[in-house]
């Protein structure tokens, strides 16, 4: 071992000393290079080796070329890179494959080693990795679209990105991603082609040895790749997709024309079908800008595109019934209404037009529960509170067992200030079942916190204990706890503490607001503190050794304290915490001993 790590260190003295003699670094920096060099060729050829130390190796070696990079565009000199770059970049793929041969299935190398590549342009050497990564990951339907794009876009090499693509089609037939990718190299190739054409045209060069086939000028590749496709691939999504490329290239009208009305026969009853048929009526028929063009032309013309719109998506509600229906409208109308204008005539018809779909959604019983929540702050921010109240109130009684709901419609009625609140809450509780309700009677609490005595709202806290679940008690607990606190001063808060102790289960929080509250009085008694500590370790000892350490400062640090119980309680912590929480603890431990915790 110690020969080839002698060997391996001697085939860099050339590096080295070239780049001491150009000046790119000095003696002192070739010595640390060479140590530096040394020990992690020694990690790399022990018998147990590990990902990690060749992961350093590279990164190391790159950051080493950077510094080359970075000194030789100070210095101005260009020369002797095949001397020094070049011995360094064959042997970080020299470490890349030795790697990856020990860690095939790990693809985070495998990509970093292709990213190196691009980076430093070694083409030949990426071809051999794109070529055996495939080879040991042909699963993954990415790498084999990223393989394609490099020999399109890098190698210009249609040709070899069709065959990958093909190859790739045949571990993964029906996979829509790699149809699409496929289907746009094709377009691109013809547009590339149609291009080297135009400009052969333009100089009036002969054409008789270049073969430049119409049919793949118009496409006609892309064309059979969607019918192929089209018999694999089922649902909408993929139609849309392939559409969406086909119109980013001006020669594919036809091909548009074709995808389309497969849409439409394939997938007429699809939401996503008259969602597009829909929205596609905004780029339709637009207005050819001249110097006669008002802003009131503008207005006129945006409205009637947007009206045509909407004429769709009513056809399409009568025609699919359905929630995801009314969604697809419901959302277009909300889109056309964020968007900024300047016209406030052209504003209002799109708040009046959202609202009004809102409202059929709403009376053909189809509107999602989601889209409440937005009905409901459109209407706020417009100032119609009646109809807000009466929205919420419709749409607790549709979904009368959805928190969120009730939530909801609670918080519009706090909002108007309304009369109801209590009677709703009390509606809400009588609806929702006990599990989940923490949220509704956090909300009570808090809104009768600002609004009603302290002797109602103490009771509401205590009705919260005894409705809400054991877990989700939890949370009451705390906020009681913390209320009383503001409320009732020190006296009222040990009374509730103690109270509250009686019944399981509890938060480490809990005990920790305890602790604190204790340690914010003048006359703060450690006999509480311990108390509060020794109940916090009954439920939290075991899993928790932060909680000791601070037992232990607190008896290291108050003037009431006695550090004579540190022992036992370090004593009874390694009894009783669990698994790697010993180490831990004994580790702080000896922290805070020596004063550096």
């Amino acid at each position: 071992m110690a020969e080839r790590i002698e060997q391996r260190l001697e085939d860099r003295v050339p590096e080295l000393e070239q780049l001491e003699r150009v000046g790119l670094f000095t003696r002192r920096e070739i010595r640390a290079v060479l140590r530096k060099a040394s020990a992690l060729e020694y990690k790399i050829q022990r018998r147990a080796l590990r990902k990690e130390d060749f992961i350093n190796y590279i990164q190391y070696e790159i950051n080493l070329l950077e510094l080359i990079k970075k000194r030789r565009a100070r210095i101005g000199y260009s020369f002797k890179k095949d001397e020094i770059e070049n011995s360094i970049l064959h042997r970080v793929h020299c470490l890349f494959n030795r790697a990856i041969g020990k860690w095939k299935d790990y693809l985070q190398l495998w990509l970093s080693h292709v990213a190196f590549c691009k980076k430093w342009n070694a083409k030949h050497q990426l071809s051999k990795v794109f070529s055996s990564m495939l080879a040991i990951h042909p699963n993954k339907p990415a790498l084999w679209i990223m393989a394609a794009k490099w020999e399109m876009e890098t190698q210009l090499s249609s040709e070899s990105a069709r065959h990958l693509f093909l190859r790739a089609l045949r571990f993964h037939p029906e996979c829509p991603k790699l149809y699409q990718e496929y289907f746009r190299m094709e377009l691109m190739h013809a547009e590339k082609q149609r291009k080297e054409k135009k400009a052969f045209e333009r100089a009036k060069m002969d054409l008789g040895e270049f073969n430049y086939s119409e049919e793949i000028l118009n496409g006609e590749m892309a064309r059979i790749i969607y019918r192929d496709a089209a018999q694999k691939i089922k649902g909408v999504e993929f139609h849309l997709a392939v559409l969406s490329i086909a119109k980013l290239f001006d020669f594919t009208q036809d091909l548009q024309k074709e995808i389309l009305e497969s849409l439409q026969t394939k997938h007429a009853d699809d939401p996503l079908t008259w969602d597009y048929m829909a929205r596609r009526e905004l780029e339709l028929g637009s207005l050819q800008a001249t110097e006669r063009t008002t802003k009131q032309m503008k207005i006129s013309e945006m409205t009637q595109r947007e009206e045509r719109c909407c004429a769709v998506f009513e056809e399409a509600v009568r025609a699919v019934p359905t929630g995801d229906m009314w969604k697809c409208y419901i959302n277009f109308c909300l889109e056309r209404y964020n968007r900024k204008t300047n016209s406030e005539e052209l504003k209002q018809k799109r708040l009046e037009r959202t609202l009004s779909v809102f409202n059929k959604a709403h009376e053909s019983s189809l509107l999602p529960e989601a889209l409440y929540k937005q009905w409901l702050q459109l209407l706020l921010e417009s100032n119609l509170f009646d109809k807000a109240a009466e929205v919420a109130e419709a749409a607790t009684k549709r979904f009368s067992l959805s928190v969120e709901t009730w939530q909801m419609r609670l918080q519009v009625l706090i909002q108007l200030k309304s009369d109801d609140v209590t009677q709703c809450f009390e509606e809400a509780i009588k609806h929702v079942k006990s599990k989940g309700t923490v949220t509704l009677w956090t909300l009570w609490v808090e809104w009768s916190e600002g609004t009603n005595s302290k002797e109602d709202t103490e009771a509401l806290y205590q009705r919260s204990l005894r409705a809400t679940t054991p877990a989700e008690s939890v949370t009451m607990k705390e906020k009681y706890l913390d209320w009383t606190y503001r409320n009732g001063g020190y006296k009222k808060v040990r009374r509730v503490f103690t109270s509250l102790c009686e019944s399981r289960p509890f938060s480490l929080d809990f005990f920790r607001k305890m602790i604190q509250i204790e340690k914010e009085q003048e006359s703060s008694k450690m006999l509480h503190l311990r108390e509060y500590y020794e109940r916090a370790l009954r439920e939290f000892g075991a899993t928790d050794c932060d909680l000791w350490l601070d037992y232990v400062k607190e008896e290291l640090s108050h003037p009431q304290g006695k550090p004579e119980n540190c022992g036992s309680i370090h004593w009874r912590a390694m009894k009783m915490l669990q698994g790697d929480l010993v180490e831990d603890f004994v580790s702080k431990y000896t922290l805070l001993q020596t004063g550096h915790l």
